[in-house]
């Protein structure tokens, strides 16, 4: 062996150790001000612990990451926020527990004029199904220019005018059920809620016909590419970088831009449509939806306006479809295994609406029947708090700091601020020992969801006197969700008109146990007791597993 061979070889170690002192300092110094309670793999970081949790507790991969997330955090004390350190795979990851340390990220500030900018991850989530430019993505000036642009078509006063889209494609949804009821069979209600929210949104939006509830293949072009591209996001959980999936991105890139191209050709029509009215004697009927609103003082479809409206379009879609199926799912779920709450929303419809069909009520009386129903947005606004359908990720680059309860700073620079909503809005501190219960009531008094919006002075909502940063389903400060009006005006129609007329029966997970006579078995609290419970998975937002797999029945039927 010559010389120079003995050389590398006597330089090997030398190397290794520099590179080991390399990873060394990028692990463990780079967020050791960061006070942490995991020991940490100079490789994974905390990736092992969240492994080992899922194992432990028996979850699979598709079980939302919250569920590990809390267990983990319950072990530790319940700290007001934890550090998890998930690189290589993804970036290092604050997660906040407290509803004082969520409000200084989600708060304007001198340093943050509109909150703390979303997290990157947001557009390496699901980029692909709101596009570049979607309102909530975008950070700064950019963002900003897009709220004000939208802002008018969701207005509370505006959506009222709308309130004839909502209850006609309600009345839709009814007819779908009555057929169920007469079938008996069992069935995914996720995909009949996610219809009926889907026709509601994209009418809304773009006043267009979308027939998502139309049981033929005559579903738009958008719903079709829309539902094709969600299907893809089945299973990921989020924590695993995209990147490790070139298959699933390439699919993902496919899927977006045929979706892309129908709803661009949508705002092409209606630009088109728009310039003709201006140029146009004739007087029709003036299209109201949120597109023509946003469209009306656009002189030039620029690339970019063509492009940022785009995106804006299909994160109005998905986000305003989502939720709201997903919130109704949880409603009749909740109600059907909590009967005193049931005859409770059933009477407060029966002297609102009383021998009426509801429909004819919203149309001849919106305002007033909207603000009738306060036991209804409480259960609402109850369901949201147990089952939000996401939490926050936001994003700091210029020194932020999170002040603890102990009055220390702590610089959370470069790596994921999650708010999660799940255990923020569980927090025993603030819910007591109802903090994991369904108990409408305790809204009583203020079951508005509109203080999202409103900072927090310290006050509280509601009898019990929760503080008013507690609750932030729609989030709160300047981002908070700019269609979180429509999502309660929806709920509320639908609730109306079905809670009186069916029984819903789960089946499968999270079904009802019964006694030796087949009567359901009450616990102690007035809640049926069920063999399992429906716990969520995560595609994308936070859902039940099985897509809430039930039986409609007529009310009172024993078919």
């Amino acid at each position: 062996m010559s010389y120079p061979s003995y050389t590398v070889l006597a330089l090997v170690p030398a190397v290794a150790w520099l590179v080991y002192l390399q990873i060394s300092q990028w692990r463990f110094k780079r967020y050791a001000h960061i006070p942490g309670k995991l020991s940490s793999n100079l490789l994974f970081g905390h990736l092992g612990h969240i492994a080992a949790e899922y194992r432990r507790a028996g979850f699979s991969s598709t079980v939302h990451p919250d569920y590990v997330f809390e267990n983990i955090w319950n072990a530790q004390g319940s700290p007001e926020y934890m550090f998890f350190d998930t690189r290589p795979v993804q970036y290092p990851l604050v997660l906040v527990a407290s509803h004082e340390m969520a409000e200084q990220v989600s708060r304007a500030s001198k340093t943050q004029q509109y909150s703390v900018t979303k997290s990157p991850t947001v557009q390496q989530g699901f980029g692909e199904l709101i596009g570049r430019y979607s309102l909530i993505s975008e950070n700064g000036e950019s963002w900003r220019g897009l709220r004000k642009t939208f802002n008018p078509g969701f207005a509370p006063q505006h959506l009222l005018t709308l309130l004839p889209v909502v209850v006609d494609k309600t009345c839709t949804f009814v007819k779908r059920l009555d057929a169920l009821a007469t079938s008996g069979v069992a069935v995914e209600m996720e995909g009949y809620c996610t219809d009926v929210t889907f026709d509601i949104i994209g009418d809304v939006v773009t006043n267009i016909d979308c027939r998502a509830q139309d049981d033929s293949e005559q579903v738009h072009d958008i719903v079709r590419n829309f539902r094709t591209l969600k299907a893809v996001y089945t299973g990921d959980n989020g924590l695993m970088a995209s990147w490790l999936n070139l298959p699933l991105r390439i699919k993902k890139y496919i899927y977006s831009q045929r979706l892309d191209s129908a709803v661009k050709k949508c705002i092409l029509e209606k630009f088109a449509d728009i310039k003709d009215a201006q140029h146009s004697d004739a007087k029709g009927k003036k299209d109201r939806s949120v597109l023509a609103l946003a469209l009306e003082g656009v002189d030039e479809l620029t690339p970019y306006i063509l492009q940022s409206t785009a995106d804006s379009v299909k994160s109005f879609l998905f986000a305003g479809h989502d939720t709201t199926a997903i919130l109704l799912q949880r409603l009749f779920y909740a109600l059907s295994i909590h009967p005193d709450c049931l005859a409770k929303i059933r009477a407060e419809h029966d002297a609102v609406f009383a021998d009426s069909e509801p429909s004819d009520v919203f149309l001849e009386r919106p305002d007033e029947t909207m603000k009738a129903l306060k036991y209804t947005s409480a259960c609402i606004k109850e369901a949201l708090r147990l089952w939000p359908p996401a939490g926050s990720a936001r994003m700091s680059h210029n020194g932020f700091k999170l002040r603890t309860s102990d009055g220390d700073d702590v610089c959370v620079d470069k790596c994921v601020i999650y708010l999660c909503h799940h255990l923020i809005q569980r927090d025993p501190k603030v819910y007591g020992d109802t903090a994991n219960d369904f108990v409408p009531e305790r809204w009583v008094g203020d079951s508005d969801t509109s203080s999202a919006s409103t900072e927090d002075d310290g006050s509280t909502a509601g009898e019990s006197k929760i503080p008013i940063s507690a609750w932030r389903a729609f989030e709160r400060g300047p981002r908070n969700c700019i269609g979180q009006e429509l999502a309660n005006m929806e709920a509320r129609v639908i609730l109306a008109c079905v809670m009186r007329r069916y029984d819903f029966v789960k089946v499968g997970l999270g079904e009802v146990d019964t006694d030796d006579m087949g009567q359901p078995v009450m616990d102690r609290k007035g809640k049926y007791k069920t063999k399992s419970d429906l716990i969520n998975t995560m595609s994308i937002t936070a859902r039940p597993v099985d897509k809430t797999i039930m039986r409609v029945k007529f009310r009172g039927s024993t078919n």
